[in-house]
């Protein structure tokens, strides 16, 4: 097999033990699968957070298990961060057959520009980031592009319904899902008062106020 591969090793350092592995730049790993047993693995970090800058979660590659003569054909379903420091805690790969359809989530690539937004005051607003779909594994696309140009006016949107994707890829979002939009921006008014400062009239000399 071509293309990118990253080599893994069985592993057999389990629950909190694995702490020890990421203190030596190693990352543990699943490999699973449908009716697949889950096999335990393990991964140098460095070369592992060079695949995921690379594929993403939607791109097919090589997993070169230690053990095995052949490699595996597989996605990167889960990625577990360390919420503080953002470094890999744990990693799930999922392995693919090429005749079975599966499920993955797309990132949304806005492209080309908005002639509507050649206008002052306008502002583009992108509400869906992602797109869920279904599709056999070399139809899965890295990325869905979507071109700006047809927006001309304040506005006007594109929605999942939008957008041509090939006819063998089934898009789960709802058809009428918002995905980018024109609008005009809330300005406020605000008006402005003119004050003019008048120096107070002196008081006339021997006038005694009143009671």
């Amino acid at each position: 097999m071509g293309g990118l591969a990253l080599k893994a090793t069985t592993r057999e350092i389990l629950g909190k033990k694995t702490r020890f592995l990421r203190r030596q730049g190693i990352t543990p790993a699943h490999l699973f699968g449908h009716n697949l047993k889950s096999l335990t693995l393990q991964c140098n970090t460095a070369e592992l957070q060079h695949i995921i800058a690379k594929v993403g979660t939607t791109t097919l590659f090589n997993l070169e298990i230690d053990t095995e003569k052949r490699s595996r054909k597989v996605l990167i379903r889960e990625i577990q961060n360390n919420a503080l420091s953002k470094k890999i805690l744990h990693v799930d790969f999922y392995q693919i057959r090429k005749t079975e359809k599966i499920k993955a989530e797309v990132p949304i690539v806005l492209v080309g520009e908005a002639p509507a937004m050649k206008v002052k005051g306008r502002l583009l607003t992108q509400n869906l980031t992602s797109l869920s779909v279904e599709c056999l594994p070399d139809k899965l696309p890295p990325e869905i592009e979507v071109d700006l140009s047809p927006l001309e006016e304040a506005g006007q949107v594109i929605h999942v319904r939008d957008l041509a994707l090939d006819p063998d890829i089934t898009v789960t979002n709802d058809a009428d899902q918002l995905i980018v939009k024109i609008s005009e921006k809330a300005v406020a008014k605000v008006e402005e008062e003119v004050v003019e400062a008048k120096a107070a009239a002196p008081a006339e000399a021997g006038t005694a106020p009143t009671d």
